[in-house]
C-alpha cells in the first residue's frame, strides 16, 4: 500500500514538473515575442492591430532633400488621421504608400516604425507602452530632389519606362522613376484595377524591373577586356557588318552595317556589336563571369526599400555564340536599372561603387536629429586609370557616337546607349552616363520600354535629366 502512495507521489511530482516545464517554455517565447520580436511585429505592414492605431498618431512627415513635403498626415473630424501625397503618381514608388487595409510599401514600409512612432524602447512593456506612446510620428528626410524627380518623370512621357540617378560620390539617390504609376491615395478606391492592371502599375521598375541590358554592357566589357589585356586602345578591329562564329550562329550589326576598322573608343562610340561580341569570346567565360563579381552583379546593393537580384546566366555553359550574344547586353542576361547606373556611376567615381540609400536623417516631431545616414563604399569595380579611360570612351559616344541626343555641349556628358531585343515586342531604348565629365555630379540610367533605339528615345530623356541637375 505504502509503495503504491510512494508512486502516486512520484507520478504527481512528474506531472508538476512537466507542467512547470511547458510554462517556463511557454513563458520564455512570450517574452521573446514581447520583448525581441515585439516591435517588428508592431511595425509590420501586415499587422492590422499597429495600422488601425496609427490612424489615431498624426504620422510624420517624408521630405525631400530640400524640406519638400512628399508625405504628410492630415486631420479628419473623427479625429483619425489620412494620409496625404502632394506629388501624386510622380514619387508613389519610392514614397509609397501607408494603409490600414493593404499594408506599406516604399520608404512608408521600410521606415513604418519612425513615422508612426512605435520605434520606443517601452513597447515591451505592451499595453503599458501607451502611457508613453507619442502623438506624432517621427520625419524622415530622403536624398529624392523633388524637382528633379518631377523632370525625370514628365521626361518619360507616356512611355513605360524608369529612370535612376544619383549621386555617383555618395550613392544618395537624386530620383527614381518608374512608369505607368498610380495615386497612393487612391489605392482604397483604386486596388483591385491596380492588382490585376497589365501595365503592372505597382511595379516600381527602377529596382524590380528586370531588362537585357543591350550595348549599355560594352561599357563593363571594354573595362574587362582592357583589365585582362585583351586588348589595348590602339589596337584595330575589323568590322563587316556580320560575324559567323562556329557553324550556325551570326552576329551581326543593326543593319547589317560595316563600321570597317574601328579602335575600342571608336567601336564604343558607334556601338560595334561585332567587336565587342569578339572581346568578349577572348575574355572567355570565366573572366567575363569575374568581371559580373567585380561590378556587384552578383550582390544585392543595400538599398533600403530592394531591389530584383540580377539573372546571370550560367557562363560555362554558354557556347561561343550565347558568350558573345551576352557581351552586347542580350541572351538570357537581366538586369534592373539601378545596377546599370551603378555601373555608370563606378566610372564616374574612379571604379568605386558606393551603396545606393534614399534616406539621410530621422527627426523627432520637435526638429531634433534622431538618426543620420551617409554615403559608404559597396566595392571597388575597376582601378581609378581604368576608369578614366573607359569615361574618355564614353565621351566619345556623346560627342560624335550614338548617344549626341544625351550632350550638354562637347566634352560635358559621358554616356552609352543601348537598344535590347526582347521577344515580347519592339526593343527597349537604353541610356546610362554621367555629367559633368571634369566633376560628376549626377549618374544616370534610362530606359524605355519598346521605344526603339537608345540613342533616338532614352538619350533625349538623360538630357533632359542632366540639364535640370546641373541647373
Amino acid at each position: 500500500m505504502q509503495a503504491m502512495a510512494d508512486e502516486v507521489k512520484k507520478n504527481v511530482r512528474r506531472i508538476a514538473l512537466g507542467l512547470l516545464g511547458v510554462l517556463v517554455i511557454l513563458f520564455g517565447y512570450l517574452s521573446y515575442i514581447q520583448v525581441i520580436e515585439g516591435e517588428a511585429l508592431a511595425a509590420n505592414s501586415l499587422n492590422r492591430r499597429s495600422a488601425q492605431s496609427g490612424m489615431q498618431i498624426e504620422r510624420g512627415k517624408i521630405l525631400d532633400r530640400n524640406g519638400k513635403v512628399l508625405a504628410f498626415s492630415e486631420r479628419q473630424p473623427d479625429g483619425q488621421y489620412v494620409r496625404r501625397y502632394p506629388y501624386g503618381a510622380v514619387l508613389a514608388h519610392v514614397v509609397g504608400y501607408s494603409n490600414s487595409s493593404y499594408g506599406n510599401t516604399g520608404i512608408e514600409s521600410r521606415f513604418n516604425r519612425d513615422l508612426s512612432g512605435i520605434k520606443n524602447p517601452w513597447r515591451v512593456l505592451g499595453p503599458l507602452a501607451n502611457l508613453w506612446n507619442s502623438k506624432a510620428g517621427n520625419n524622415v528626410v530622403t536624398t529624392i530632389d523633388a524637382e528633379l524627380q518631377t523632370i525625370a518623370y514628365r521626361a518619360l512621357g507616356n512611355r513605360r519606362g524608369a529612370v535612376v540617378a544619383l549621386n555617383p560620390k555618395t550613392g544618395a539617390i537624386l530620383a527614381m522613376v518608374s512608369k505607368p504609376s498610380f495615386n497612393p491615395e487612391d489605392v482604397d478606391t483604386e486596388w483591385k484595377i491596380l492588382v490585376n492592371d497589365p501595365e503592372s502599375r505597382l511595379l516600381n521598375r527602377a529596382v524590380q524591373g528586370l531588362y537585357p541590358p543591350g550595348s549599355t554592357l560594352k561599357v563593363m566589357v571594354a573595362e574587362a577586356a582592357l583589365r585582362e589585356k585583351v586588348t589595348d586602345t590602339k589596337q584595330l578591329f575589323t568590322c563587316e557588318g556580320t560575324w559567323k562564329i562556329g557553324k550556325d550562329y551570326e552576329l551581326s550589326e543593326s543593319h547589317h552595317q560595316a563600321h570597317g576598322k574601328v579602335n575600342l573608343e571608336d567601336a564604343l562610340a558607334v556601338s560595334c556589336n561585332i567587336t565587342f561580341g569578339k572581346l568578349t569570346v577572348q575574355l572567355g567565360p570565366k573572366r567575363f563571369a569575374e568581371a559580373f563579381t567585380r561590378f556587384g552583379f552578383d550582390r544585392p546593393t543595400g538599398l533600403e526599400i530592394g531591389d530584383a537580384p540580377s539573372e546571370l546566366p550560367d557562363f560555362n555553359r554558354l557556347s561561343e555564340g550565347e558568350l558573345a550574344q551576352t557581351g552586347i547586353g542580350q541572351g538570357s542576361l537581366l538586369v534592373t536599372p539601378l545596377r546599370m547606373a551603378m555601373i555608370a556611376a563606378a566610372m564616374a567615381n574612379q571604379g568605386n561603387i558606393m551603396t545606393p540609400y534614399l534616406v539621410t536623417e530621422i527627426n523627432a516631431p520637435d526638429g531634433s536629429q534622431m538618426e543620420t545616414y551617409s554615403g559608404k563604399l559597396l566595392l571597388t569595380a575597376t582601378s581609378p586609370e581604368l576608369a578614366q579611360i573607359v569615361s574618355k570612351m564614353m565621351v566619345s559616344v556623346v560627342d560624335r557616337g550614338t548617344g549626341s541626343a544625351a550632350g550638354l555641349g562637347r566634352g560635358s556628358v559621358a554616356g552609352k546607349t543601348g537598344t535590347a531585343e526582347n521577344p515580347h515586342g519592339e526593343p527597349h531604348a537604353w541610356f546610362i552616363g554621367f555629367a559633368p565629365v571634369d566633376n560628376p555630379q549626377i549618374a544616370v540610367a534610362v530606359i524605355l520600354e519598346n521605344s526603339g533605339y537608345g540613342g533616338a528615345e532614352a538619350a533625349p530623356v538623360a538630357r533632359q535629366i542632366f540639364a535640370g541637375a546641373l541647373r
